[in-house]
């Protein structure tokens, strides 16, 4: 299966350029594996607004923890909230078509969730609250629901398996978007349609009839309307049983083909999967090798069974946010 390279913002500290507050750089095994099959686009916010490398450490600052978040060099007290507010919105504005983000964990300008938000920036301040960072904030606000996530989240398997389905999903869909083409957008939503309902049923019917165009729109509006929803899609983390019905139903292609003993042997996959004591792999390569054994040309091209290059399929997990 062909694979568009999803582009994908991501912290320059990351395994790109040593250019943290330290003069260090992040090591993560996550980006190594994609930078042969993404197009990276590498940013330091902190850099970009002038700091230099080394430098000394910016803190989110706020008196209440609830209102005035200021962006602090801890040893000056110098603010560079403004700075880093205007950065952040000339780099949206200015930013091309992405399809995710990868951003440093817990950083006062990347940071997506749990920054610690001080009352001052004097050593020893109490933390007042958690959140996100100045530029971690613009882009979730600006972009979700695109997928946006950061280096931490991305060693769980569950959150990183959503993640690289989400890009390239994303970046198949941009590819078609190019042409404005309504047999390419059909055929899209053909071989998407189980990965679709695995996800999500309600926005599976709602794409459905926007294919469907039964109210005669124009294709820049069906178009706009199908990337709408499409994006809604991969919003949130499917829950593992939603994959069940799918591959019940998939495997009514086969009731007339398979033996008692073939049928037995996948239902007790399938109860072993929703046990959490297999992978969704394991009963989808069973199925796989029905879709070759009996020619199923239309379940072959379904990108439910590959929904990103098998190279980057690795099951190692963090064990953090297992119920996320």
């Amino acid at each position: 299966m062909n694979f568009v390279k999803p582009k994908v913002v991501l912290s320059k500290c990351i395994e790109f350029a040593e250019c943290r507050y330290n003069g260090q750089s992040i090591s993560s095994e996550v980006v190594k594996m994609l930078k042969d099959y993404v197009e990276f686009i590498p940013v330091c916010p902190e850099v970009e607004i002038g700091l230099s490398i080394p430098r000394d450490a910016v803190r989110v600052v706020s008196d209440d923890g609830l209102s005035t978040f200021k962006l602090k060099q801890i040893k000056t007290d110098k603010d560079f909230t403004f700075e880093m507010n205007e950065f952040s919105e000339d780099f949206i504005n200015n930013l091309e078509e992405v399809d995710g983000f990868i951003l440093k964990s817990r950083s006062p300008s990347c940071g997506l969730n749990q920054v610690k938000v001080y009352r001052n920036t004097e050593k020893g301040a109490p933390i007042s609250s958690k959140g996100k960072g100045f530029f971690g904030k613009k882009i979730y606000d600006f972009f979700c629901p695109k997928p946006i996530e950061d280096e931490g989240r991305l060693n769980n398997f569950r959150i990183r398996n959503h993640f690289f389905t989400a890009i390239f999903s994303i970046a198949s869909f941009r590819e078609v978007k190019k042409n404005m083409n309504m047999k390419n957008l059909v055929e899209f939503h053909s071989k998407n349609k189980f990965l679709i309902l695995s996800y999500n049923e309600k926005e599976l019917r709602i794409l459905g009839k926007i294919v469907a165009n039964k109210d005669k729109k124009s294709i820049e509006d069906v178009f706009f309307d199908y990337e709408k929803h499409f994006l809604n899609v991969f919003e949130n983390i499917p829950n593992p049983n939603t994959a069940l019905n799918v591959l019940m139903h998939v495997m009514g292609y086969f009731k007339d083909k398979i033996s008692s003993d073939e049928k037995q042997f996948f239902l007790d996959t399938l109860k072993s999967y929703k046990d959490k004591r297999v992978p969704l792999s394991v009963p989808n390569h069973i199925l796989k090798s029905w879709i070759i054994k009996y020619n199923e040309e239309y379940l072959s091209n379904q990108t439910f069974f590959e929904p990103y290059p098998k190279e980057l399929y690795i099951i190692s997990d963090s064990g953090k946010g297992r119920n996320l």
